[in-house]
């Protein structure tokens, strides 16, 4: 059984919900990736992707430079365990139609498991495994 902990990504982005939508976007433009995971102290709150920030901020008229990362964030997220068998966490992300999973242990935050990172691991001949692979265009 291969585990998400084997292959979940460690070098993690933590905003406050606080934050702006322009501090998020420059964070994950400095950082080349895609997502932020918004916490409250040490609990996770949520996560907001690049895209969140365009359909739900910028595509609303929100201004992002006031408009503040809680108003957006995708709460109730689904996470998982280091320990989580790979295959359960690919059929997490099939059934509530996510991209990423946090990975909490003992309630902290420890780090995030993508589609992407699944496809490298099980499917490396994939497209979607090639383009995750691939250093950021950016």
């Amino acid at each position: 059984m291969t585990t998400v902990g084997e292959f979940m990504t460690t070098r993690l982005v933590t905003m406050d919900g606080n934050d702006t939508l322009t501090a998020a976007a420059q964070e994950m433009r400095d950082s080349a990736i895609g997502d932020v995971v918004v916490t409250d102290g040490d609990s996770v709150v949520g996560i907001v992707t690049d895209r969140d920030i365009t359909v739900r901020g910028v595509a609303e008229n929100m201004d992002a430079g006031s408009t503040r990362l809680n108003q957006i964030t995708t709460r109730d997220v689904i996470t998982v365990s280091q320990y989580d068998d790979a295959v359960a966490a690919a059929d997490l992300m099939r059934t509530y139609a996510v991209r990423r999973l946090p990975v909490i242990d003992d309630g902290r935050l420890v780090g995030l498991v993508s589609m992407g990172d699944l496809a490298v691991e099980r499917e490396p001949q994939s497209v979607l495994a090639d383009i995750s692979a691939d250093d950021p265009n950016n």
